[in-house]
């Protein structure tokens, strides 16, 4: 039988007060955490925070906001999406997951990238010039790291190790879960299955069946190498309200603002009603009342065949009754909805509308901080 996870992704949009008062960054750090207590009594299997380094974002240092969250929960597991591993130092990342190891007890994931966003890039002192290098002599050490035992480094970004034993060690036999969040990049696929690494597409607009040819190479490259096929997933922004108009005026309102401001640095063309529309009926937008937004998700989990769902709340911020609207939704109606779905109790009953043409200049693929695409576009490996 068929194993599937469901988790929430966030990377710390500044939210706002129902009265319309905007939540500075402390404010919503601590927002953050209350959320995550109510995915984890909700019983929702994952739940993820990303990285950046932005006026918009409050998390800059997720593994710091996962400790509080760990101290909060029980259950849940608890995650990156992603870590910018090529603007980092690979040792100290084993450091900081080994300590969350710690705190939560074994429920910590770590969702490898090289980041979408690139202002880690010249903040910490890397080139970009170096954006793939970069990634791939950091992935090598980290595959090591990992695992906990004594490493032996030489590389051209990473400090020279000879049999080093890095801190705090990790209980024997145990190691740091690792996931690789890729945005299109053949490569990426490739270097998954290499170093045996569960993966989640990262898909922020277009039809998802686009991304089947990835799916095949995956399941081509597993066999082809011998490798097992672990977990596919993907992850993708949503609102889930009971009225199905005001989630669509929710997201006209926040996600249009989010890839307006994003599209300024990237020169997308804003995003129009058109443009919107068509995410929500046929691409990657999961907006809509708890029944339409679970028949989305199992559709294209049957299409793409995943095994693992990840929800993006809050995008652009929203008011905190929203979020936390869509969050109580997501773990009380989607989920177990999705999963009669996929059990086959009863056949996808909403399909998509059709009626819009993509319009040129918005993005219609991406990832919100994947490994595999250039800096210029919007990835994660």
């Amino acid at each position: 039988m068929t194993e599937y996870a469901f988790g929430l992704n966030t990377f710390g949009d500044l939210a706002f007060q129902d009265d319309g008062t905007p939540l500075n960054g402390a404010e919503t750090l601590r927002q953050v955490v209350k959320e995550a207590k109510v995915a984890d009594m909700l019983k929702i299997d994952m739940f993820a925070l990303g990285e950046h380094h932005r006026s918009e974002f409050a998390i800059s240092s997720p593994e710091i906001v996962l400790g509080a969250i760990a101290q909060a929960t029980s259950r849940i597991r608890l995650g990156t999406a992603v870590t910018v591993l090529s603007s980092d130092d690979p040792v100290r990342v084993y450091e900081r997951f080994a300590t969350l190891h710690a705190l939560a007890n074994g429920r910590e994931e770590i969702m490898l990238g090289r980041g979408s966003f690139t202002e880690s890039f010249p903040l910490f002192g890397y080139d970009l010039a170096d954006y793939d290098a970069l990634f791939v002599e950091k992935n090598k050490l980290w595959d090591k790291l990992r695992h906990g035992a004594k490493v032996t480094n030489k590389g051209d970004f990473t400090t020279a190790l000879d049999n080093v034993q890095v801190y705090p060690m990790l209980p024997k036999g145990e190691s740091i879960p690792t996931t690789l969040a890729v945005g299109g990049s053949p490569d990426s696929i490739l270097r998954a299955v290499t170093y045996n690494y569960p993966v989640v597409i990262a898909i922020i607009g277009g039809d998802p069946k686009r991304f089947r040819p990835y799916v095949d190479l995956y399941n081509k490259a597993t066999t082809e190498f011998k490798r097992p096929r672990l977990p596919l997933g993907m992850h993708a922004h949503g609102i889930v309200l009971e009225d199905a108009a005001r989630a669509t005026e929710v997201g006209w309102k926040y996600i249009k603002a989010e890839m307006d401001r994003i599209g300024i640095d990237r020169g997308w063309a804003p995003m129009t009603r058109e443009r919107f529309e068509f995410e929500i009926d046929q691409g990657a937008y999961y907006v809509g009342t708890p029944a339409d937004v679970a028949a989305k998700i199992a559709r294209n989990m049957q299409a793409l065949d995943m095994q693992r769902f990840d929800l993006v709340y809050g995008t652009g911020g929203q008011l905190v009754s929203d979020r936390m609207a869509t969050i109580d939704n997501y773990g009380t109606k989607v989920i177990p909805r999705v999963r009669e779905i996929l059990a086959g109790a009863e056949p996808q009953d909403v399909a998509p509308r059709a009626h819009a043409v993509t319009d040129a200049g918005t993005p219609a693929t991406g990832a919100a901080a994947t490994d595999d695409q250039a800096p210029a576009g919007d990835a994660n490996d």
